[in-house]
């Protein structure tokens, strides 16, 4: 269903396959911006308390759809739920999850890897059982892939947990289907790349773009603070070719997270980039620089919903080259997303999406705006 033109390109709507909405006023203030674009959203369940249980994550789906109703959002939206495993979680919640029509998969946290993890599992073994009813029905395994240990440098986190537990893993499971969560290393690809088709990784947009050196050169700059941390330039150029490929393995993850700016800005900032206002525009643009917009709408709108078995969309989206070298979105009154984002008091959105435009050297000349398409 693709189309591209000099100054546009259409394709079928798009889905998140991980994305943060928090909860309380936070998710009223971003489930909108996800709605806008993409048709579907894998929901991350690392909620204050987490979503642990089956009824918990149908009230949490319950909260997403009346808080995207109360902002007049765009309500043809399919928000996807997950549970989050713990030391406790029995197989049959992993039955009901099925049974309920409303869970897609159950997310893996180390604990102690990221944002709100500190319930997550101190030994993936600990949850085999799990795992085991999970490859059984056929429910995937969304997987966290660092390991936590202090004397292991976080910049080899990733790698080392490819080795030391998820290759393990799978070997333990030979039929689960498994998802490496915003995978962030060359090593990471090539992981995914051997283990496939049953293995599949989400790709951000951020990290599709920066580097650790946007991070860390002349400054620290927390906006680009996220778990897994930004890598090196070799990684990003191998996720980008990953992204641009025909392998049906790599597809869309946001990992869209929100933060005020206050919890960034801080002497120990929270680790996340919001970017759910302008996923479309940063992923286009990616392609656009690796010559290759007639593989986004594989990587956006194809490839995700092949892996967990459900249907395409048939409407679509498209995108239009912008003269004025600024994002809009035709469906927010000519606002920037920048504009947008700080309407709904996501400051330290605008900083990432003015630094990460900046990084976009060779683009700015042809930035994106995206529209609905019929």
């Amino acid at each position: 269903m693709a189309s591209t033109s000099p100054d546009s390109i259409t394709i079928r709507r798009p889905d998140d396959w991980h994305v943060h909405f928090r909860d309380g006023a936070r998710l009223a203030s971003v489930v909108a911006a996800t709605a806008a674009q993409f048709g579907r959203a894998i929901v991350m369940p690392n909620l204050k308390p987490p979503v642990t249980t089956t009824a918990a994550a149908v009230a949490y789906k319950q909260r997403i759809v009346s808080a995207l109703a109360t902002a007049g959002g765009r309500t043809a939206f399919d928000p996807l739920m997950t549970l989050y495993l713990t030391d406790e979680t029995h197989p049959d919640e992993i039955d009901r999850a099925l049974d309920s029509g409303v869970v897609f998969g159950a997310k893996l946290y180390p604990a102690g890897a990221t944002t709100n993890s500190a319930a997550g599992v101190t030994d993936v073994r600990r949850v085999d059982a799990v795992v085991a009813r999970m490859a059984e029905l056929g429910l995937p395994l969304l997987v966290h892939g660092e390991v936590t240990n202090p004397r292991i440098d976080v910049f080899d986190r990733e790698a080392r947990f490819l080795e030391d537990v998820f290759a393990p893993l799978l070997e333990r499971h030979p039929t689960l289907k498994a998802i490496l969560e915003h995978v962030t290393t060359a090593a990471g690809v090539d992981f995914v790349r051997d283990h496939g088709p049953r293995v599949a990784a989400t790709i951000t947009a951020h990290h599709l773009i920066a580097t650790r050196n946007d991070m860390l050169v002349g400054g620290i700059k927390p906006h680009y603070y996220c778990l897994p941390i930004l890598k090196r330039f070799e990684d990003r150029e191998a996720l980008v070719a990953a992204a641009t490929s025909d392998d049906p393995s790599f597809f869309l993850g946001t990992d869209s997270a929100p933060h005020t700016i206050d919890d960034k800005e801080s002497a120990c900032g929270c680790a996340g980039c919001y970017t759910a206002h302008a996923a479309m525009e940063f992923y286009t643009e990616v392609f656009e620089e690796a010559d290759a917009l007639d593989k986004l709408e594989a990587f956006a709108s194809l490839r995700g919903p092949a892996f967990y078995g459900l249907p395409v969309h048939n409407d679509t989206i498209t995108l239009l080259h912008s003269l004025g070298g600024s994002v809009t979105q035709a469906d927010n009154n000519g606002m920037t997303p920048a504009q947008v984002a700080a309407s709904n008091g996501h400051d330290s959105a605008v900083k990432v999406l003015e630094s990460l435009g900046a990084d976009m050297a060779g683009v700015n000349e042809s930035t994106l705006i995206a529209a609905a398409g019929a």
